[in-house]
């Protein structure tokens, strides 16, 4: 078995015809070669749900059967382990396949494979060798991926480490991206076709749970979550760029606080320096989203409401255009956000920052988790009298209180296995939510002030304002049913 270390970056096809021009290009010869490849799987799709891809590619007159376990992209880095074999299409002979695990799987389908895709391209590579003892292949594809009549494009730039570690694959990433707009790639090629094959509309990623364990290193477990994290903030930058909907500036904006909670959760374990260069630098990414989002909450939410308190209202027609304005503003501020080169340097900057991380002398998972549980506890405890009040401050203080043991109750659910996790778990996320929408209405007022300056919005902002005082007798109920729970965890 081996393992394949590769970062892959998307391209613009002006950017691909200067590629040869580079300096770190000069003086090596590339090597030019059209490649056809055949992907397998079941009629189910039981290989796409396992993660697994086989293929056959033909290159110059040998076939080659290969056998993937699919990486999640995460700052355009995938590392996964790879079998390949010289074969003839349509013939399956796992033997090579040292993972019993997938070894099974695969045979177990064998007679079920039939051929879904193809991707053709044609791969011009440069075997560079930037420092004494790192070998990298940096291979420009560009072609098309056809599946059932249907195409899409590929050109993209695959960095395959094939001497060296992973740190001097990102160096020479960054060299790139100093002087070439590059964007790390959130898909493979595989799972664009897979899109491709469906031919449904694009929908919003929701975070998956990161397979933390006990035993792991403290810091290979925020490894594992912050990488996690990336790849959801990725999987909604399409979205996010091409399509209006609101679910993805909403999940791309999750994924980012998740980001920065983990960072906090792990905050005492981290080098200082690691904290105060990319909290800032991810928090005016999520800000940038965040006006998007706050215009998107209003007229979904809000607007309808007001317009319902008001039927003759003409102060609510010219918030509904005011607000449409804005709206469409702040979305194209958003999409800037993720098309600038700052994000495609941010996304390798971190992940490279994250890999190298020394993992000594933090200890296992097991031990942090209480700990962390409980200090996250302790704050919302603390919180928790200021924001019975009318005090907005205080309330979006134990709102983001709550919002950090959410998650981290939500990334260290494979360790904390009680029964009373599920409801302790339901709660918290049931006062993060009353938080939320006593915030949204506290953005509102003043979204509605901005709109309608004076007396114009008077009878608006108090209906707001009683809206508001409506549900804080609940925040109430709730954070007192709340604290009388007892915590599913053990103390250290």
């Amino acid at each position: 078995m081996a393992t394949e270390t590769e970062i892959k970056f998307s391209l613009s096809a002006r950017t691909a015809s200067q590629l040869a021009k580079h300096p770190l290009l000069a003086g090596v010869e590339p090597h030019r070669q059209l490649l056809v490849n055949t992907y397998y799987d079941t009629p189910d799709g039981r290989l796409r749900r396992e993660r697994v891809v086989v293929r056959y590619r033909r290159k110059g007159r040998e076939w080659l059967l290969t056998v993937k376990t699919a990486a999640l992209l995460s700052g355009g880095l995938a590392q996964r382990s790879e079998w390949e074999v010289p074969g003839r299409p349509g013939e399956f002979d796992f033997w090579n396949v040292d993972d019993l695990v997938v070894r099974g799987l695969l045979e177990s389908v064998r007679d079920q494979l039939q051929p879904i895709f193809t991707t053709r391209f044609t791969r011009q590579a440069w075997l560079l060798e930037p420092r004494s003892g790192v070998r990298v292949e940096l291979a420009l594809d560009r072609g098309l991926i056809e599946a059932q009549a249907r195409r899409r494009t590929i050109r993209e730039i695959e960095l395959e480490l094939l001497a060296g570690e992973v740190g001097d694959l990102f160096l020479l990433a960054g060299e790139l991206q100093a002087t070439l707009p590059l964007h790390p790639e959130a898909r493979s090629k595989s799972d664009r076709a897979y899109r491709l094959l469906a031919d449904a509309p694009p929908a919003a990623a929701k975070a998956l749970p990161a397979p933390v364990a006990g035993a792991m290193p403290s810091i290979g477990a925020f490894r594992l979550i912050t990488l996690c994290c990336l790849n959801h903030l990725q999987n909604n930058e399409e979205g996010v760029c091409d399509s209006d909907l609101p679910e993805f500036v909403h999940q791309a904006r999750v994924a980012m606080r998740r980001l920065r909670s983990a960072m906090r959760l792990w905050e005492p374990l981290l080098p200082e320096s690691f904290v105060a260069h990319f909290d800032p630098l991810w928090q005016g990414l999520a800000a940038k989203l965040g006006d998007a989002r706050n215009w998107d909450v209003f007229i979904a939410e809000t607007l309808p409401a007001l317009r319902t308190a008001f039927p003759d209202g003409a102060e609510t027609d010219r918030l509904a255009l005011y607000s449409q304005r804005r709206c469409a503003g702040s979305r194209q501020a958003a999409r800037r956000a993720l098309r600038s080169a700052d994000y495609s340097r941010l996304l390798i900057e971190f992940t490279a920052a994250v890999l190298g991380l020394p993992e000594a002398d933090t200890g296992p998972l097991a031990a942090f988790v209480p700990r962390c549980l409980n200090k996250r506890l302790r704050r919302v405890i603390e919180r928790a009298p200021d924001a019975l009040g009318a005090d907005v401050a205080a309330r979006h203080r134990l709102r983001v209180a709550f919002k950090q043991l959410r998650y981290a109750l939500e990334f260290f659910t494979p360790i904390v296995v009680a029964p009373g996790l599920p409801g302790y778990l339901q709660a918290t996320t049931s006062l993060q939510e009353l938080l939320g929408r006593l915030n949204d209405l506290a953005v509102a007022r003043q979204m509605t002030l901005a709109a309608l300056p004076g007396r114009k919005g008077e009878a608006l902002q108090a209906w707001l304002g009683a809206a508001i005082e409506s549900l804080r007798p609940e925040l109430a109920r709730q954070l007192s049913d709340f604290q009388q729970r007892v915590a599913p965890w053990k103390a250290p």
